[in-house]
């Protein structure tokens, strides 16, 4: 059973930096793509980073890029995202997804994955 557990949420003021994890479990093989989402109240859920183990590729939202940076620990079974610079606008839900495929990780739908976490809420104030 495919299980992706979040961590690492919180409350910080904007400037601030917060690493989220992800412990992805119930697969062997360790080099599918994964993707970060994330949904504030009232909004869409939106694609905010995705990562290509396979060719070593990663892509970001451009309203995170030079800010954000996603990153995976294969042996570890790890995905993490690394966030600098946070702005109200930040605020959310984030999830980790993957579709346990090598590519198809876009972030332009969510509705291209199929196993999802339960989410950790980050909340940046001003």
């Amino acid at each position: 059973q495919v299980q992706l557990v979040e961590s690492g949420g919180g409350s910080v003021q904007a400037g601030g930096s917060l690493r989220l994890s992800c412990a992805a479990s119930g697969y062997t093989y360790s080099n599918f793509c994964m993707a970060w989402f994330r949904q504030a109240p009232g909004k869409e859920r939106e694609g905010v980073a995705n990562i290509y183990p396979v060719i070593g590729s990663t892509h970001y939202a451009d309203s995170v890029k030079g800010r954000f940076t996603i990153s995976q620990d294969n042996a570890k079974r790890m995905l993490y995202l690394q966030m600098n610079s946070l702005k109200p606008e930040d605020t959310g839900m984030y999830y980790c997804a993957t579709n346990l495929r090598l590519y198809g990780c876009g972030l332009g739908d969510p509705k291209e994955f199929h196993y999802w976490g339960q989410g950790t809420q980050v909340t940046v104030s001003s």
